[in-house]
């Protein structure tokens, strides 16, 4: 099959992406809209049964009576309890289905208000627009009324000044991975370097939260239309709206496949469910007991923000970024380990320690988690298959790893139009890329249209082409925050104290050793 035909089918598969997400969208709408329309039959009908009560009544015909046979007269049904009347138990009903409306509409309104807290006023707004006679219902149009005067007081975000930020694995055990006995200086120095601590990704989460920081996702940046013919286009989003004091950032996060190298230093082997089907890490600690948890950073952010719902644009998290080489997730999905072949040192161990290993139980295990972690507003990201330096490789080289990234990553994950290159690199200079750059038009053309490199030496760096959308990252890692704390850049300074989150139990001076 040619190259042209591969990519018009991951371009088509991307469209057909995009087009399942609007039609999700559609459908949880009607949903709701079905959900509402049943609400309202049940007013319906409890309101003419009520009618019938209170006629039948005023008549002195009620359920606790019957017409005496021939003579106009009414003989009272009493229960073998004492032989007190039922009267009351008709009003009793009556009143218990005129309570039901009141609680359908504060379950909405209190969805509603989870919403606006994330910003989406327009969505809450119309969901209580559903309630029956929400115009004549004081609790639901004062909502409504509040949530317009808070749109109405939020600004256009300047969306070429926003930063991006991101992580590794976060550090759970400082003993292991500073441990150079354990895993010799190169690794330890690396560790020390390019990860963060639970403890520092906790303090830097808090203060940007406390310092206004509001996570979005690096589309709402920009408004997105696509020609009849599949062709896409960009310009800043200038209805991207935030309250006057609330700061917009982006974040990512890189490698999460936890590695076999990663073993040694105590990280937790692999993302799972929990009872309640939320996203959380397995830990096996170094004395070999075993939790579940929020060891890293996906669900820590998780249960962070779903405290501080303000702390996210409309249900926003961020991207992941994975390789395949090692598989994803902590799964081991890569063909290399279904095949044994091309196995590294490391890959074949793992194997030899798992004899009961089933490939195709690990691929179909990691695709429940991508579909869990799309439902809780993750999205995904190339980092390249191999976690390539794409500035030292040729077109054709990269064709063939994105390819493999492709074939076993994409196949878990779903078609991706965002590549968030590793080491920091880039395809092309701060310029801009442009058509006769081979390593842009092949990545372009097989639907990557959000680049994303490193750059710390800014604040915020962004990019809106009407073709493509870049932006630079900030790396908050251990070379960073001692660099920070020790007043080498102010780069961090809006966001945080990084003297106050630097966690001092890491080895110093951190020293950087050419690797991202």
């Amino acid at each position: 099959m040619s190259e042209r035909s591969n990519q018009d089918k991951r371009r088509e598969a991307l469209l057909r992406e995009r087009r399942l997400r609007r039609r999700k969208r559609r459908q949880q709408v009607l949903i709701m809209r079905g959900i509402c329309l049943a609400v309202a039959l049940v007013l319906v009908v409890g309101a003419a049964l009520l009618l019938t009560r209170t006629i039948q009544k005023r008549m002195g015909i009620s359920q606790g009576e019957t017409a005496g046979e021939g003579r106009g007269e009414t003989v009272t049904v009493t229960e073998a309890s004492g032989g007190d009347e039922t009267t009351s138990k008709p009003q009793d009903s009556a009143q218990t289905e005129a309570t039901e409306p009141q609680k359908d509409a504060d379950a909405l309104l209190e969805q509603a208000e989870l919403m606006a807290a994330g910003y989406d006023y327009d969505g809450a707004i119309e969901l209580l627009k559903t309630v029956p006679g929400y115009e004549d219902n004081t609790a639901v149009a004062a909502a409504i009324t509040d949530f317009e005067a808070q749109k109405a007081s939020c600004v256009a975000v300047d969306v070429t000044t926003v930063p991006h930020i991101f992580y590794h694995s976060l550090i759970n055990n400082t003993d292991a991975a500073f441990n150079v006995s354990l895993l010799g200086q190169s690794q330890v120095d690396g560790m020390n370097a390019w990860m963060t601590t639970v403890e520092e990704f906790d303090k830097i989460t808090q203060q940007m939260y406390d310092n206004g920081y509001v996570f979005v996702r690096l589309r709402d940046l920009v408004v997105e239309t696509t020609d009849a013919d599949g062709t896409v286009h960009f310009s800043p989003n200038t209805n991207l709206l935030l309250p006057p004091d609330k700061k917009p950032v982006v974040l990512s996060v890189d490698d999460l496949s936890y590695y076999h190298s990663y073993e040694a230093a105590s990280y937790p082997d692999k993302l799972v469910l929990d009872e309640n089907g939320k996203v959380k890490c397995h830990y096996v600690k170094p004395d070999g007991t075993e939790e579940v948890g929020d060891f890293d950073v996906v669900p820590r952010l998780n249960t962070f923000l779903e405290e501080h719902p303000d702390g996210a644009y409309k249900g926003a998290r961020g991207m992941i970024a994975l390789t395949g080489y090692n598989g994803v997730f902590g799964y081991r999905t890569d063909v290399d380990y279904r095949d044994k072949q091309n196995l590294m040192a490391d890959q074949a161990k793992w194997l030899e320690e798992h004899p009961d290993f089933d490939w195709e139980a690990d691929v179909a295990e990691a695709k429940v988690i991508a579909e869990a972690l799309k439902e809780e507003g993750w999205e995904f990201a190339s980092h390249t298959w191999g976690h390539l330096s794409v500035t030292n490789k040729t077109a054709d080289e990269l064709r063939v790893d994105n390819e493999k990234w492709v074939n076993t990553v994409e196949n878990i994950v779903g078609p991706v139009d965002t590549i968030i290159f590793a080491h920091g690199n880039d395809i092309g200079t701060w310029e801009g890329y442009s058509d006769d750059n081979d390593k842009y038009r092949y990545f372009k053309d097989s639907g990557y249209d959000f680049y994303c490199n490193v750059d710390s030496s800014v604040p915020y760096w962004v990019q809106i082409s009407d073709q493509y959308v870049r932006q630079g990252r900030i790396d908050l890692d251990g070379y960073l925050l001692y660099k920070a704390s020790q007043g080498g850049t102010t780069v961090l300074d809006s966001m945080f104290n990084a003297s106050e989150v630097f966690d001092q139990r890491r080895p110093t001076p951190v020293v950087a050793n050419g690797e991202a």
